[in-house]
């Protein structure tokens, strides 16, 4: 664990901590002079995973917290590129972000056996038959591809709000998929 020298106590600052994914209050850090509109710059040190973060003169937080829950159970590639989506939101590039969320409907059908080289259409499809979605979802699962492909071949940048929105859909597919069967099957071998 790192240890920081010189560190102080100051006024407590509740916050998501971006590297642990935490809920934490620290009041281990620096606090900048105040400037004339009264308000300071801060460090603060996480309690769990002993990083600093860095809050400007308008509060905003850097790093800033990833969107997005961890899923648990996920095959590695399916995990690596589920995170690589929700890393993208915390240094604001959504557009990678919604691509990254596209292309994990494709290693999702591929994982549970569909062929390599499908078109993304053809993935949906794959997944709706084989029953990977929820009832009632195709519509939302064939909005992650639409939402992908616009980021794929138009000029416009995604938003905010569209990764959050992406994010959210994947990571219930996710869930839905590869989680909650796996948290079944341990309980069941458990007994």
């Amino acid at each position: 664990m790192t240890k920081w020298i010189h560190i102080d106590t100051t006024g407590t600052v509740k916050y998501k901590c971006g590297y642990c994914e935490r809920e934490i209050a620290s009041n281990i850090g620096w606090n900048s002079d105040k400037i004339s509109s009264g308000s300071d710059m801060k460090i603060r040190i996480c309690p769990n995973c002993s990083q600093p973060t860095y809050f400007d003169f308008d509060g905003n937080q850097i790093p800033s917290t990833i969107f997005g829950n961890k899923v648990e159970h996920l095959p590695s590639p399916v995990e690596k590129l589920y995170n690589e989506a929700r890393a993208c939101t915390q240094v604001n590039a959504y557009t990678s972000s919604i691509l990254a969320c596209r292309k994990l409907l494709m290693n999702i059908a591929v994982s549970k056996g569909a062929k390599k080289g499908l078109s993304f259409q053809e993935y949906v499809n794959y997944l709706d038959s084989k029953r990977y979605t929820p009832p009632d979802s195709k519509e939302w699962v064939d909005h992650i591809r639409k939402k992908g492909n616009e980021a794929t071949h138009e000029i416009a940048l995604k938003t905010e709000d569209d990764a959050i929105e992406l994010i959210n859909f994947v990571e219930m597919l996710l869930k839905f998929i590869y989680e909650f069967p796996s948290k079944m099957k341990i309980k069941k071998e458990s007994k």
